[in-house]
């Protein structure tokens, strides 16, 4: 744990506070975002970097940020355009030996299942009251349309559906972006991977999460689409019109355009939000009909049959009221978590209820080279970062610089040497997600782990990866 004090910047309200090694240590215009999101109003203890912590809009991505009711904030670009872009995993009875014979052919069958690319719609055109009822019900709604199981929801973040949301809070230009755009990937990072769990850490605990050596899991990346990011894009623009004018803030880089929590402004942006966030609820949970759909096709059996059950899911791009212990009394505040995950103990009542004795299932993503992990919350989170740990390895390159690196002919290479299929939408996406272009997400999750946030359960490695 690294300290930025308030001397770094005039104006810091609080000090820093980086979980970080020597190897992973941020770039300075990551420390700069830290130490100006330590200058808004309401901050409380400590402006937060996590150890995948990189330059982002605002507040830096693996930031993470709490304001008080009373004089705090809220922020669009501390909650980040993909709202709610988050991780779900999903577990299977198949083991990685019976998946050789059928690889390409479920590789195929899950690219045509789940439609990747910039803009990219999907065949499920949602009408305005499909929108809406996803805006206010998430992935209940799709359950309720036939697109998935009841058990699903209970191993959803929020149950899968994020109180306090207001359709009318949504511009018109949100609901056209979101309208075609429900069980898609997109772009950028955004992936989905069948994998092998190739090493377990803590046996007991992944026991409980039901994750095996050898056993297929299928890890699903992905958020609320051009719904989310139109919604943050008209808000920071609302923000922008009143911060000074009418409530008299003024922040050193125009991206942490804000407004008080209480104001007229702040609770129609959290309302909107709330809709984008259970969008992408809705959007991962029509993604993983599909996934089932694809597995029953090829291996001629019910996704009951091949136990393929949520794990979890959980969100990275939010801001959620919680209470914490704060100077030794207890606060409600609003968590901006952008790039980071919560990463509550055992014995908190949001976990599940199957979890509960051991703690919340932490879902973190790497690159398609290397592995991804599971890990599991611990009481560290909550005196230390606001219930909150990483979310991913991390880039460490722009996408213009991961370009320059390799044909894709090599790239390709290179995977199906290590055992992995790639499927993406265009070779420029192969190119920039190369996995040079990351942090070593096994660094990444031991930082948290010696800080006692979380601990590392299981490795997976990747064999089927299809990209946005």
């Amino acid at each position: 744990m690294y300290e930025l004090p308030k001397t770094y910047k005039p104006g810091m309200r609080v000090p820093g506070l980086i979980f970080t090694s020597p190897s992973l240590m941020p770039e300075d215009e990551a420390l700069e975002q830290i130490a100006n999101v330590a200058t808004l109003p309401g901050i409380a203890k400590y402006s937060i970097g996590m150890p995948d912590i990189h330059w982002g809009y605002g507040f830096p991505v693996g930031g993470v940020a709490a304001f008080r009711m009373e004089d705090g904030v809220v922020s669009p670009g501390g909650i980040g355009f993909d709202i709610n872009c988050g991780v779900r995993l999903l577990r299977t009875n198949i083991f990685v030996d019976e998946l050789r014979s059928v690889a390409e052919r479920l590789a195929n069958k899950l690219y045509t299942y789940v439609p990747s690319g910039v803009g990219v719609g999907g065949p499920f055109r949602a009408s305005k009251r499909d929108l809406e009822g996803v805006s206010h019900e998430g992935a209940r709604y799709m359950v309720e349309l036939g697109y998935g199981w009841q058990e699903d929801l209970k191993f959803i973040e929020e149950a899968g559906r994020m109180k306090g949301a207001d359709f009318s809070k949504v511009s018109r230009r949100a609901r056209q972006r979101g309208a075609d755009q429900l069980g898609t990937l997109g772009s950028g990072n955004h992936f989905l991977e069948v994998q092998v769990v190739d090493k377990i850490y803590d046996p007991y605990v992944a026991r409980r999460f039901g994750l095996y050596k050898g056993q297929v899991v299928v890890m699903i990346h992905c958020g609320s689409r051009g719904f989310g990011h139109q919604i943050a894009d008209d808000y920071i623009s609302v923000m922008l019109s009143v911060m000074e004018s009418k409530y008299g803030i003024k922040v050193p880089d125009k991206q942490l355009a804000c407004a008080p929590i209480t104001s007229k402004e702040g609770g129609n942006y959290l309302k909107a939000m709330a809709a984008a966030a259970n969008y992408a609820f809705a959007n991962r949970q029509l993604i993983t009909f599909n996934v089932r759909r694809a597995f029953e096709e090829v291996f001629k059996r019910s996704a009951d049959d091949l136990g393929m059950y949520i794990l979890y899911d959980v969100a990275h791009n939010i801001a959620k009221f919680e209470t914490y212990e704060i100077e030794g009394r207890k606060l409600e505040v609003l968590v901006h978590r952008k790039g980071a995950t919560r990463a509550f103990p055992a014995g908190r009542p949001e976990i599940p209820e199957t979890y509960r004795d051991v703690g919340q299932p932490v879902i973190i993503p790497g690159d398609m080279g290397r592995y991804s992990f599971v890990l599991v919350g611990k009481p560290g989170s909550l005196i230390k970062s606001f219930g909150s740990t990483c979310h991913g390895a991390g880039r460490v390159l722009s996408r213009r610089k991961a370009k320059r690196m390799y044909s894709v002919g090599e790239v390709r290479k290179r995977l199906q040497e290590k055992g992995i299929i790639i499927r993406a939408s265009s070779k420029a996406t192969i190119l920039e997600e190369i996995p040079e272009a990351y942090k070593d997400a096994e660094e990444v999750v031991k930082v948290v782990e010696g800080a006692g946030l979380s601990k590392i359960v299981t490795r997976n490695r990747p064999l089927i990866v299809i990209k946005g």
